[in-house]
C-alpha cells in the first residue's frame, strides 16, 4: 500500500528555516512525481511546490519562489522541502502528496495519495 508520511515540522521564528521530509513506503518512489501542499487555517489547501520523478522538473508558486526549494533522494525514498527566510504566512499544515504519474501537472487534480501533514508555525 502506498503511503507516504510528513516529518520537520515545528516552531520557527520569522526569517528562520525548516526542512521538511515525505518518506515513501509502498512504491517504487523514483516513478512517481511528488507535490507538496499547504492549508492555512481558514484557508484552501495549496500547492506550493512539485518535483518530477525524475528530479529534472521542479516548480513553485510565486508566494515561495526563492525561498523553498523542493529536493528528492531516491534511493532514501524521499523528497524534501527546504524552506528559507520563513514569515507568518507560511503558517500551515504541509502535506506531501502523489498523482501516481511522473510529471506534476496541475496542482488542482488528480492527486490520489496523500500524507497526514506536518505542522509548521512561523511566530515569534
Amino acid at each position: 500500500q502506498l503511503q507516504l508520511v510528513e516529518s520537520g515540522g515545528g516552531l520557527v521564528q520569522p526569517g528562520g528555516s525548516l526542512r521538511l521530509s515525505c518518506a515513501a513506503s509502498g512504491f517504487t518512489l523514483e516513478d512517481y512525481g511528488i507535490g507538496w501542499f499547504r492549508q492555512a487555517p481558514g484557508k484552501e489547501r495549496e500547492g506550493i511546490s512539485c518535483i518530477s520523478s525524475s528530479g529534472a522538473t521542479t516548480k513553485y508558486i510565486d508566494s515561495v519562489k526563492g525561498r523553498f526549494t523542493i529536493s528528492r533522494d531516491n534511493a532514501k525514498k524521499s523528497v524534501y522541502l527546504q524552506m528559507n527566510s520563513l514569515k507568518p504566512e507560511d503558517t500551515a499544515v504541509y502535506y506531501c502528496a502523489s498523482r501516481g504519474l511522473r510529471i506534476c501537472g496541475s496542482y488542482s487534480e488528480g492527486w490520489r495519495y496523500w500524507g497526514q501533514g506536518t505542522q509548521v508555525t512561523v511566530s515569534s
